[in-house]
C-alpha cells in the first residue's frame, strides 16, 4: 500500500449530520413540493432516482433546516440498507432527507474530491469497516460518531484526480459490458417465452374448458388463527415463477386443516394457480409431498385426461395470461373467480402430441436456463471486477495504464 495519509472523515468535513422524519415533528408528506430523499431513492451505483423520492412542503423544508441538502453533498445510508451512497446534483435541489441518510459535506479547503470520497465509500474497505462496527452492537445502525471516526486514505489531490479518472474509465467499460450481458440474459428468457407462445398459437387443436378435462376447485376463503407450527397454509404468495415455495408459510391447526381439506384435497401432481392479487394466474405444480391447505388459490386436480406438465406450460404462456386479465373482476384486489377458472379455454391436442410438446419444451427450457446461467455469471463477474478494482484503488495498487479489457 502507498504511504498515504489516513485522515478521519470528520476532519475533512464541514458537516456530517442527518435528517428527521417529517411526521415526527408534526408535518405530513405531500404529493409535490420539495424533494425528500430516502434510502430507497438511491441506486446501488450512487444515483438518486427522481421518481422514488417523497415530497414535503416549503414550511417543512424550512423546519428541517439541518438537513437541507446542497450541491455535492454525499449521502450515505446509516440505517436499513447500510452503505448506499449518492451525490447530490444541482438538478435535484431543493431537497431534504431523513435520519436514515447521513449528509457528508466536505470542507472547501480539504483538498478532497467528492467523487474520490464517494468511490471510497463504495469500496469493500468501507463495507468491511461497517461490519466490524456492527458486530456485537445492540442496534444495526451506524452512528454519526462512528462515521466521523472512519479513516480515509487520502493521496495528494492530483493522484485523487488520476484515480477517479481511471475508475470512471474502467467503470464505463464494465457498465457497458454488464448492460450487454443483462440484455443477453433478457433475450435468453424471452427466447423460451416466444417459443412457448408460438407452440400454442400455431397449434390447430380443439379447445376444451378446464372443467371438461379435470376437476377444478378453490381453497378456503376463511382466515383461521395461525399457530407457531402445524399444517402449512399456502396462499397465492407461495406461488412463485419458479414453482411452489414454502418460504414464509404460516401454519394452522390439524382441526382447521381437516375442515379445509374437505373443500380442497391438494395432492402431489396437482396444479395450483393464484386467483388474486398481482400474481393472479401464476401457476405451479405440486412437487412436494407434504400435507397442506390453501387459500386464495385455485386447485386443478391431476387427471389422466391431460399431461399436467403440458397444462402447466400452457398456463404459463402469454395466451393464458390474456384470459386471466380479461376475466379478472375489479375491486381492491383483482381476482379470478372459480367460475372463470373452470371455464378456462385449454388447447387440447391428443395425449401423444401433449407428451411430444412437453418433451420439446423441457429440452428448450434446459438450454435456456444454461444460457441464463452463463449470462448471469457474466453479470456477477463484472460486479466482482468492479469491487476488485475499487479495492486496488484505495490500497494504492491501481495501475496508471488501462486496468482491464472487457
Amino acid at each position: 500500500m502507498k504511504n498515504w495519509d489516513k485522515i478521519k472523515l470528520g476532519d475533512l468535513c464541514d458537516v456530517i449530520t442527518k435528517g428527521t422524519t417529517p411526521t415526527s415533528i408534526g408535518f405530513k408528506f405531500t404529493d409535490s413540493g420539495v424533494k425528500f430523499i430516502k434510502v430507497e431513492s438511491l441506486t446501488e451505483t450512487g444515483e438518486i432516482i427522481p421518481n422514488k423520492v417523497a415530497y414535503i412542503d416549503e414550511d417543512c423544508h424550512k423546519a428541517l433546516k439541518r438537513s437541507q441538502l446542497k450541491e455535492n453533498d454525499i449521502l450515505f445510508s446509516i440505517a436499513g440498507a447500510l452503505g448506499r451512497i449518492g451525490i447530490v446534483k444541482k438538478e435535484i435541489l431543493p431537497a431534504n432527507t431523513n435520519q436514515a441518510l447521513a449528509i457528508i459535506r466536505l470542507k472547501k479547503d480539504s483538498n478532497t474530491l467528492v467523487d474520490f470520497i464517494a468511490k471510497y465509500f463504495n469500496s469493500n474497505i468501507v463495507t468491511d469497516e461497517i461490519e466490524k462496527l456492527r458486530i456485537g452492537a445492540a442496534q444495526q445502525n451506524l452512528s454519526l460518531t462512528q462515521l466521523n471516526n472512519l479513516f480515509v486514505p487520502l493521496p495528494p489531490l492530483p493522484e485523487q484526480q488520476s484515480i477517479v479518472s481511471i475508475l470512471d474509465e474502467c467503470f464505463s467499460a464494465i457498465d457497458k459490458a454488464k448492460a450487454n450481458a443483462e440484455q443477453n440474459l433478457k433475450n435468453a428468457k424471452e427466447l423460451f417465452e416466444s417459443y412457448l407462445q408460438g407452440v400454442f398459437e400455431n397449434g390447430n387443436w380443439e379447445t376444451k374448458k378446464l372443467n371438461e378435462i379435470t376437476e377444478v376447485k378453490d381453497g378456503t376463503h376463511d382466515s383461521p388463527k395461525y399457530i407457531k407450527d402445524g399444517i402449512p397454509f399456502v396462499t397465492q404468495k407461495n406461488i412463485k415463477p419458479n414453482g411452489l415455495s414454502f418460504d414464509d408459510t404460516k401454519f394452522i391447526t390439524e382441526t382447521d386443516h381437516e375442515k379445509f381439506y374437505k373443500r380442497s384435497n391438494v395432492t402431489y401432481g396437482d396444479i395450483l394457480i393464484s386467483m388474486i392479487g398481482a400474481n393472479r394466474g401464476m401457476a405451479a405444480i405440486v412437487d412436494d409431498k407434504r400435507v397442506f391447505s390453501i387459500k386464495n388459490v385455485g386447485l386443478i386436480k391431476s387427471s389422466e385426461n391431460i399431461n399436467m406438465n403440458y397444462l402447466l406450460y400452457y398456463l404459463k404462456s402469454s395466451l393464458a395470461m390474456k384470459y386471466v386479465l380479461y376475466m379478472s373482476n375489479g375491486g381492491a384486489q383483482e381476482f379470478v373467480g372459480l367460475t372463470a377458472l373452470r371455464s378456462f379455454p385449454i388447447p387440447y391436442p391428443s395425449l401423444k402430441e401433449q407428451n411430444e410438446i412437453v418433451k420439446k419444451l423441457d429440452a428448450l427450457i434446459l438450454e435456456a436456463k444454461k444460457l441464463e446461467g452463463i449470462y448471469q455469471q457474466k453479470v456477477n463477474d463484472l460486479d466482482e471486477l468492479k469491487k476488485s478494482i475499487l479495492q486496488k484503488a484505495f490500497a494504492g495498487e491501481l495501475k496508471t495504464e488501462k486496468e482491464l479489457a472487457i
